[in-house]
């Protein structure tokens, strides 16, 4: 049976109409597994738009699941208006006081998530206590992904620019264990518009740091580890990551130093780092935010092509022994084959095999407001056959 979760997102000033109503649609009636509330935060006063799309949000999105047929569906909206803006961890923690169950999916207002993300992540956080009462299911590579053992999931993502139809390169990250502990004393383990998590995991731990400058996803994320909270990442991209032409103008500079600074002070303090990890880090930090942006930009993105090289090459060795130790004996490979077929079919579990071949990178339409109609309360008739076919799909 499905598990209700809560999706939670925050809008302010400086975000556009056209970006939160195409993030809103992927979070919702673009998903295979419908999150049962979604929470929006509007983080002080916006532009007239945006507040007219909040104000009419329950209206526009019932119709727009009628029109396919999925009005049954239609998650309970929460729209939380804060008089004066106060920051991402500030509007964040309002925010998950308004969620009304322990899991809890983050969706940034300019991304958009493929439509298998919470029929992936959220079976992985689902169980009472973080145990397991699922049969474990098995990921694109064949490695076991135990059902409700997290306390937190993220998972790849995929930049994108302008068009959806056209995203760039993958971000990946460790999937868990000590290579994703060992990652996070280096860089940040997870992707924070990736993520899904136990509010009550997140809340034990004061939740979202306020006051911390730009790195608050790090900082909570630092206290969940040193907390002994269970951290996983799934290896394909879910969310489509948007990029426009200042992002790594804006990844540079002495402001953004200063805070990585203060960062890795506070780490170097929590006994999160050595302190030989505390002058590497900091060392690398200097050297990339201050470089010129052309080189930041090409560093960046040779980094992240080696790191996904290197991964690929160790799911192929990865691939090779699990094979030759199924090919060890008929009866344990027998077992295994159980193993997979013993999986619960039902709710959002379907996302963790079925829901994966449903999934399309190519979501058929553009991240303005061009693909879903040009009033306010529409949907274009293509986002609807779209959704029909993917619906169809599933059921097969």
């Amino acid at each position: 049976m499905t598990p209700p979760f809560s999706v939670l997102m925050a809008v302010y000033a400086g975000d556009e109409r056209d970006y939160l109503r195409r993030a809103v649609l992927s979070n919702t009636l673009e998903q295979t597994c419908v999150p049962t509330q979604l929470v929006i935060v509007r983080d002080g006063p916006v532009p007239a738009s945006i507040q007219a799309f909040l104000d009419g949000l329950d209206v526009w999105l019932g119709k727009a699941f009628a029109q396919v047929g999925r009005h049954d569906s239609l998650p309970e909206i929460t729209v939380l208006e804060l008089a004066r803006n106060s920051g991402l961890a500030h509007a964040l923690n309002q925010g998950l006081r308004r969620c009304r169950y322990d899991l809890v999916a983050r969706a940034d207002s300019d991304d958009i998530s493929l439509p298998a993300r919470f029929a992936t992540i959220i079976p992985l956080l689902d169980g009472p206590h973080g145990e397991s009462h699922r049969a474990p299911q098995h990921d694109s590579r064949g490695e076991r992904e135990h059902v409700g053992h997290y306390d937190i999931v993220g998972s790849a993502i995929r930049e994108f620019s302008g068009d959806e139809r056209h995203p760039g390169q993958a971000r990946t990250l460790p999937a868990g264990g000590k290579k994703l502990l060992d990652f996070a004393r280096v860089q940040s383990p997870l992707h924070h518009p990736s993520v899904a998590f136990r509010k009550s995991a997140v809340q034990r731990v004061g939740g979202y740091p306020e006051h911390s400058g730009r790195f608050e996803d790090y900082l909570l994320w630092e206290r969940l580890i040193l907390a002994g909270a269970r951290l996983h990442n799934v290896a394909e991209p879910l969310v489509l990551y948007r990029v426009d032409a200042g992002a790594y103008q804006r990844r540079g500079g002495w402001a953004m130093f200063r805070d990585e600074l203060a960062l890795q002070r506070r780490f170097r303090a929590d006994g999160f780092t050595s302190a030989a990890q505390f002058v590497r880090n900091v060392a690398i930090r200097a050297l990339y935010r201050l470089m010129p942006t052309g080189l930041r930009k090409l560093g960046y993105r040779a980094l992240i092509a080696l790191r996904n090289a290197g991964r690929k090459l160790g799911d192929v060795s990865g691939s090779g022994r699990r094979k030759a130790q199924r090919n060890r004996g008929s009866g344990r490979s027998n077992e295994r084959s159980s193993e997979r077929s013993s999986g619960s079919n039902d709710g959002c579990n379907d996302g963790l095999s079925n829901g994966r071949n449903s999934r399309r990178n190519d979501r058929g339409s553009s991240s303005d407001s061009s693909g879903h109609g040009n009033s306010e309360h529409s949907i274009s008739k293509r986002s609807i056959s779209e959704m029909n076919e993917s619906k169809n799909r599933s059921a097969r």
